[in-house]
């Protein structure tokens, strides 16, 4: 995963969401009564309690309904970069007519591998580059992130909550924004303190950024990285903890509070019935809370009704279009006002967002 070239990614996103509103169609599949063999290529294990397994769960969603029409297969824990190429090569020797690729750092090898392979549809989650046979998708965690803030300013006692970070791009720090406002709507002068691991999914150091965030004074802990260790550590030292991707309350009974999630299996379903039937189009998908590609996992035991409550009227605020997270005033770390009053922040400045909001303690550089 590279870091930094904030300016150079900016104007990248900028260029390509305006590309967007053209949709073209890929060649069609010639053997209709042949299933097709979709694949996903995973950036942890298939299994890790969070990200990947979502995804997971995504593909499981499209097995079962179309059973023997599909034959899915998965790649699990493929290093970003180059390396990916190989991993997507194979697939493709393997008669793979569809591939999903879940993470970041595959967007540039999945975009060469489309211009290689003009005849097998690629879709990237998370990125931003498209052709005619490549797509790319994801959604507003962020509106759910916001909403399980809330959730974890409600929980802290010491006014310190530890929220454990990847990398610094933007996807990563809108989400720690969202975070730190659901945070501060209900504790206003709460800290956010970041650490960030420089890993998608690494038990070790995820727990040890636990760790250090409960020796900073932090006494919730919220994350935005893959593996629930951090919930194992809080649940060993009684503090409340807020997940990501997956319901993981089983590694953390008592701890446990909320998770934002995403239901991927829909749209996995929608898009390799495209492919099958020749439908398939590129172009790119934003799923909202709106839609139900992003939602709240089920609460743990230390969210009140009175917390819960407050977390329905913002999420139904959200789903009509009357609240946004990201409308001003908002400032940053440095008290400088980034957006004004009544002014609300547009799907381009949060795609390409390189700094923090007011409340949080840590660098948007990593």
């Amino acid at each position: 995963m590279s870091k930094g070239k904030h300016a150079l990614f900016a104007a990248l996103v900028v260029a390509a969401i305006a590309a967007l509103t053209v949709a073209t169609t890929a060649p069609a599949r010639t053997d209709a009564s042949a299933p097709i063999k979709a694949a996903w290529i995973y950036v942890g294990p298939h299994n890790d309690g969070g990200w990947s397994q979502a995804h997971d769960r995504g593909r499981l969603y499209v097995q079962k309904a179309l059973g023997k029409k599909v034959v899915t297969t998965y790649k699990e824990s493929v290093p970003e970069g180059p390396q990916a190429s190989q991993v997507i090569d194979s697939l493709v020797r393997d008669g793979n007519k569809i591939i999903f690729a879940t993470s970041f750092g595959y967007m540039d090898a999945m975009a060469a591998a489309a211009k290689k392979y003009p005849d097998v549809y690629f879709e990237h989650a998370t990125g931003y580059k498209t052709a005619k046979n490549f797509a790319n998708y994801f959604g507003a965690g962020e509106d759910a992130i916001y909403l399980s803030g809330i959730a974890a300013g409600a929980a802290t006692k010491s006014n310190t909550v530890g929220y454990i970070v990847p990398f610094p791009i933007p996807e990563i720090i809108r989400h720690a924004n969202a975070f730190a406002l659901g945070v501060r709507l209900v504790k206003p002068t709460a800290t956010v303190k970041l650490v960030w691991t420089k890993s998608w999914f690494d038990p070790a150091k995820e727990r040890k950024a636990a760790e250090s965030l409960a020796a900073a004074g932090a006494d919730v802990i919220g994350q935005n990285v893959d593996s629930p260790a951090a919930g194992q550590f809080a649940q060993s030292k009684g503090l409340p903890w807020v997940g990501y991707n997956s319901n993981s309350q089983k590694f953390a009974p008592t701890s446990w509070l909320v998770a934002a999630v995403y239901d991927w299996g829909p749209y996995y379903l929608k898009r390799v019935r495209a492919a099958a039937n020749g439908t398939w189009k590129t172009g790119s998908y934003w799923g909202s809370m709106a839609d139900g590609f992003t939602l709240l996992s089920p609460y743990g035991p230390k969210v009140v009704a009175k917390t819960k409550a407050l977390i329905a009227t913002k999420r139904s605020q959200i789903v009509k279009g009357t609240f946004y997270e990201f409308q001003g005033p908002l400032y940053d770390q440095a008290g400088k006002l980034r957006v004004p009053k009544g002014k609300k922040m547009t799907l381009q400045q949060i795609l390409t967002v390189d700094w923090l909001v007011k409340g949080i303690e840590g660098s948007a550089k990593g």
